[in-house]
């Protein structure tokens, strides 16, 4: 499996190894130092060197993952955060009172609080609407829409968005286009060739890899944007320390490797699933009976390693499926699938969405989206496949 990067003579391996990673021309050593420091000496009063002048507004450790991260996404610009709500926060700085936002239905429970509880008492509006519909995404679009919101693969209902077709609608009426990627990564899609504006990553998950650090990166291509967004950066500060800048450069080194493994064993696991006589509905971007299977094929290369099940059961619990009663016991039994928040680690993690992840979103939007009581989701590492299925089965059983 390869991501195709048009424009640039390097493949991804190489320059998920060498971009924006020189060796140390100090020492030579070909690990980027982790620069801890917080202030820089100056020749002369205002001549700081090569702009690092406070450790806020740039650090060696970081330039060194921002231009890295830029090259895998085929961007100009990488800003590093210390949260992926951090990263969505500062694109949401950009906006003042009486913008509108046009948001995907199934997103992530942080994205939605941080725009309901945060912004929206700073006169941001939004509205979500299920962007795999482009009339209702059409529709939705106001006068006043400055920012459209893309998730794709959805959390958690995993939903395909067709980024080119949404974006195209979106440059009609001139507003700005951001893709989440977390779920993806650059390795299996590329939003800015699609058409997005900016991308984000909870650099948490796939980029991170192994459920060390807390991370988020916004990519461009746009000069303006890019200066507007490296001003907030600076002036509102949530950014990351050297320490954690140096594991996530640690980690994008595989991000390759390990996105095959993921992709691979996420596949059997789901076909596996779909035919499990206790499982009621597997979403997973890679089978056919997904909805947007097809648009899935169009826009990536490969289907990550995140599926959904529903498991059936006694009981309803909002759009269907097993009632919460079966979906405790399941998630109990589990042994090496770790019950836990979060996702993308090398190891397998499996949670509850309705209790955990996306509690912050009102009961009644869940249910519309079938975030049911019966619903499970999967992380699925890179152990082998053989070893979680058989997990699967016992804790089904």
């Amino acid at each position: 499996m390869t991501s195709p990067h048009a424009g640039d003579r390097h493949r991804f391996a190489t320059r998920a190894i060498h971009a924006g990673q020189a060796p140390d021309p100090t020492t030579g050593a070909i690990m980027t130092p982790v620069y801890m420091t917080s202030t820089y000496v100056q020749a002369s009063p205002g001549a700081a060197k090569d702009g690092y002048d406070y450790a806020r507004s740039k650090n060696p450790t970081r330039t060194a993952l921002e231009q890295n991260l830029a090259s895998l996404e085929g961007g100009a610009h990488g800003l590093c955060f210390s949260s992926g709500l951090g990263a969505i926060d500062c694109i949401l700085h950009t906006l003042r009172a009486g913008d509108h936002v046009l948001l995907c239905d199934d997103v992530y429970g942080g994205t939605f609080r941080l725009i309901d509880k945060v912004h929206k008492h700073h006169g941001i509006t939004f509205t979500r609407v299920d962007m795999t519909d482009l009339a209702a995404t059409e529709r939705a679009m106001t006068p006043a829409t400055r920012l459209v919101w893309i998730e794709t693969p959805t959390n958690p209902m995993l939903k395909i968005v067709d980024i080119a077709a949404v974006a195209a609608l979106a440059k009609k009426r001139g507003a700005l286009v951001g893709v989440d990627n977390t779920f993806a990564t650059p390795f299996l899609q590329l939003p800015l060739a699609l058409g997005a504006d900016v991308v984000m990553h909870s650099s948490t998950k796939y980029l991170g890899g192994h459920s060390d650090v807390i991370g988020g990166v916004l990519v461009t291509s746009h000069e303006e944007l890019a200066g507007k967004l490296r001003f907030l950066q600076n002036a509102v500060g949530a950014v990351p320390g050297p320490m954690d800048c140096f594991m996530l450069l640690r980690s994008t080194k595989t991000l390759h490797v390990r996105m095959e493994r993921h992709c691979a064993n996420a596949m059997k696991i789901a076909q596996w699933l779909e035919k499990h006589p206790k499982v009621e509905r597997v979403v997973y971007p890679g089978l056919p009976s997904h909805p947007q299977h097809a648009i899935a094929k169009k826009q990536m290369c490969g289907f990550g390693g995140m599926i959904t099940a529903t498991l059936r059961g006694g009981g309803g619990g909002g759009g269907g499926g097993g009632g919460l009663a079966e979906s405790r016991k399941f998630l109990e039994r589990v042994r090496l699938f770790s019950l836990a928040e979060s996702l993308g680690g090398v190891e397998s993690l499996i949670e509850h969405p309705a209790i955990m992840t996306h509690a912050s979103v009102p009961p009644e939007n869940r249910a519309a989206l079938g975030i049911s009581d019966g619903l499970v989701r999967l992380s699925v590492g890179i152990e082998d496949v053989d070893d979680l299925i058989a997990d699967l089965d016992a804790a089904l059983k």
